[in-house]
């Protein structure tokens, strides 16, 4: 009899931990947003009574490594066949900061710190420290090309290649002016020419992403933006944008825009400001981030051309929550603004905030991914972002990663499918909006 209860026992303590492990693993979106009811690669019919955009289509190419803009820019679809398309209202978010001992004297944003959470109590109860690599990197994966360099010609080259795999038309580079970084990191703007050689030799385009930055006001982002298109505007893989009024302009992504007020933008993003960029040869379509919901309301003030989500976890804030999508393209297209959602393929930034696991969101083997591309395109936007390439302390890259085991550390990684299943699956979701958009335009 005792042997049967230690039997039943033991079962019952197995069937509540195989319980607790498949909701842990389910625990990726919000309750209200649930998984999508239809098969993976299946069409998505255009949404009944939404609006259909008539606008043209948005992409354009340079003429040749020296082309210019004007006249000289043509409107891209995709690079050759079926087989082998690239498109470019796909962008993703690219991170030049990482260092190794052999091409940068030292390990760069690999060893990480472990950043203290700002209520001291809490703090307590997390480890403090940073990371050692090789083995002991900053981030839940491990990447396939180790702890590289941004420097390593041959990792920019890999990474050009698989996001020409993944049919990403578009890297939008994380940018700082010349000699400043990131409190953690090192200046990397030397790095852009090389980035945009090797972006060019695979059809893809480069935008630029304006972080924020130590003394960052409109007049200083004036100069940055001057100083960009002087720099890399008759580039080849320049990106250029064709709007709804059919200007062809460079678009820049501007992150943490919130910090400064709309009035403040306004003198650099109106017409009437004091500054302005607007009808000059440096003007621009520029993207702000919503966060909050009153972001709206300022990014429309302070005269940006529309916003963005960036966030890769569904519910962290109001504007990466899927369910306020819609709401936020409708406002958008009302004021004559892009929407531009976010999609990522999961979160998980515990390796450098050990505190933050509530927002973590668990990749699914890749059904998070979709479910957030398909939200992304149920609103039929002209652009989706993808959060990530390579940001690999928040869990958000698509890029390559492999298993990996050490003495202190197990980590994360694609399987059951192979290093590059991310890749895959932005290659279908890529064509499937292609797709999608021809529909919309019937």
């Amino acid at each position: 009899m005792n042997r049967l209860r230690r039997k039943a026992c033991v079962a019952l303590l197995l069937f509540t931990v195989f319980i607790f492990g498949t909701m842990m693993g389910l625990r990726t979106l919000k309750p209200t947003d649930g998984f999508s009811d239809l098969a993976p690669g299946m069409e998505l019919m255009p949404l009944v009574g939404e609006r259909i955009d008539q606008r043209p289509n948005n992409v354009v190419e340079s003429a040749g490594q020296n082309g210019g803009g004007g006249s000289d820019t043509k409107i891209v679809f995709s690079n050759s066949g079926p087989d082998h398309s690239i498109f470019y209202d796909i962008h993703i978010f690219y991170y030049l900061w990482y260092g190794s001992p052999q091409m940068d004297g030292s390990y760069i944003h690999w060893d990480h710190v472990l950043v203290p959470h700002w209520d001291p109590k809490i703090a307590a109860s997390h480890p403090k420290g940073r990371h050692n690599p090789p083995d002991d990197i900053a981030s839940s994966y491990y990447p396939e090309l180790g702890p590289y360099s941004s420097r390593d010609p041959d990792v920019i080259e890999s990474h050009m290649a698989q996001i020409e795999a993944a049919a990403t038309g578009v890297v939008v580079l994380s940018w700082y002016p010349p000699d400043v970084a990131d409190e953690h990191g090192k200046p990397s703007e030397d790095l852009v020419p090389a980035v945009m050689d090797a972006a060019h030799r695979h059809s893809i385009k480069v935008a630029f992403h304006l972080q924020p930055y130590k003394g960052r006001t409109d007049l200083s982002v004036h100069d940055n933006i001057k100083y960009i298109i002087d720099k890399y505007g008759k580039h080849g893989a320049f990106y250029r944008f064709k709007s709804s009024t059919g200007k062809v302009l460079p678009l820049f992504y501007v992150y943490d825009s919130y910090l400064m007020p709309p009035e403040t933008w306004a003198e650099l993003l109106t017409v009437r400001g004091s500054h302005s960029l607007r009808g000059t040869p440096y003007d621009g379509i520029f993207i702000a981030l919503i966060v909050e919901e009153r972001h709206k309301q300022e990014i429309q003030a302070g005269g940006f051309d529309g916003m963005y989500t960036y966030f890769a976890s569904n519910g962290f804030s109001f504007g990466s929550s899927h369910q306020n999508w819609k709401t936020i393209k409708a406002f958008c297209d009302k004021n004559n603004l892009l929407f531009v959602p976010s999609a990522g393929p999961g979160y998980m930034d515990t390796a450098v905030r050990p505190w933050n696991n509530h927002n973590t969101r668990n990749r699914v083997n890749g059904r998070y991914y979709e479910t957030s591309l398909q939200a992304a395109i149920s609103v039929r936007p002209d652009i989706i972002t993808v959060t990530s390439f390579n940001e690999w302390h928040e869990g958000t890259q698509i890029e390559r990663a492999v298993p990996k085991k050490t003495v202190a550390r197990l980590y994360l990684d694609y399987k059951p499918h192979q290093p590059d299943h991310y890749l895959e699956l932005t290659r279908k979701w890529a064509e499937h909006f292609s797709k999608e958009k021809e529909q919309w335009l019937m």
